[in-house]
């Protein structure tokens, strides 16, 4: 049986790099040599607490959702990319017979499966390991002119193409974006390349507002955003309630609210107050679906610059280094693992 090098949380503060029996392929699905992988806050929070939310460890777990490759053996069934072809992985998958589905809304199936997600039991294994099996239907071939290394980056960006969407229309506005972690600062990024006027950027750190600028930010400001800024759009990556209620007071009124950072808990202060008396239009943001093959046109073509957001790359053997490192918002970005 072939093995592989894997990346495994088994609970709060044990995480292991272990040998792992790869599953047999069927024939639809193709074995992916990972080249890289983008450690999320997700995979920070199974690290630290043996939970992201209500999603609980409750037996060890492959970690890695933000993962990019090369086809290590094609499918026998002749589906999907060649041998060798560069890939991107897409985390999801839904269960294309819902509603949902049917509305082309996969992101919001509740049946959907992702790749290092505790929410269903057994656990989802992520791809942070050497060899991945996927079915072919989940990989996207990567142009000439992205690399994989950059291409661990477009799971992220999706996420930030799908927010900037949620905000309609934004060329030509003022935008205030709360909280330039990386998903923040890939926001900014989206936001440049759909024409926004101005690109206003807030956090508590300097070194992130540092990179929202390279990526496009026409202005930043550590701390809060002036209540009076009469922001068209603002959208909240920070999933605190000070980011939510510093988005709220600086729009003006008739603006639209993008909710797209994950709270500590589900129940957080709100200015609902404020949302009604400004006639406030708020939105959700969550995860992606479609938008991978146009964030990767985007990437390839040089209109959506990313690479800014990279700021450290670990090997696997250094893998609680590169943990330890992505916890520290004042020194990092998008860490990197190397398989």
């Amino acid at each position: 049986m072939a093995t592989a090098q894997a990346l495994v949380v088994h609970a709060a503060g044990d995480l292991r790099v272990e040998e792992r029996t790869l599953p047999e392929p069927a024939p639809h699905e193709a074995v992916v040599a990972i080249g890289y992988g983008g450690v999320c806050g997700s995979d920070l929070h199974y690290v630290a607490h043996g939970a992201v939310g209500e999603s609980v460890l409750r037996a060890p777990m492959v970690l890695g959702h933000e993962v990019s490759g090369r086809v290590a053996v094609a499918a026998a069934d002749g589906s999907g990319p060649t041998e060798g072809t560069p890939v991107a992985v897409h985390p999801a998958t839904p269960c294309g017979q819902c509603g949902y589905c049917a509305a082309s809304r996969q992101n919001l199936c509740p049946h959907t499966s992702y790749l290092g997600s505790a929410a269903r039991f057994p656990h989802t294994d992520g791809a942070f390991a050497q060899r991945y099996v996927v079915a072919t239907d989940r990989l996207l071939p990567l142009p000439d002119a992205l690399s994989v290394r950059t291409a661990a980056l477009v799971e992220p960006a999706s996420v930030a193409w799908h927010a900037v969407s949620r905000a309609g229309d934004v060329a030509g506005k003022r935008v205030l974006v709360t909280g330039a972690g990386p998903i923040g600062a890939l926001v900014v990024a989206v936001l440049r390349r759909a024409g926004a006027a101005e690109i206003v950027v807030t956090d508590l750190h300097e070194r992130p507002l540092r990179v929202a600028r390279e990526l496009g930010a026409t202005r930043t400001r550590l701390g809060t955003a002036p209540e009076d800024l009469g922001a068209d759009v603002a959208i909240d990556s920070s999933g605190a309630a000070a980011g939510v209620a510093t988005a709220v007071r600086a729009l003006r009124r008739g603006g639209h609210l993008v909710l797209l950072g994950l709270p500590p808990a589900p129940e957080q202060p709100f200015l609902s107050g404020l949302v009604a008396t400004r006639e406030l239009t708020v939105a959700g943001s969550f995860r992606f679906h479609a938008e991978m093959a146009d964030v990767i046109a985007a990437m390839a073509d040089g209109s959506l610059a990313v690479d800014a957001v990279i700021s450290h790359e670990f090997p696997l053997a250094e893998a609680e280094q590169a943990f330890a490192v992505a916890r520290d918002a004042t020194a990092s970005g998008k860490v990197l693992l190397r398989f």
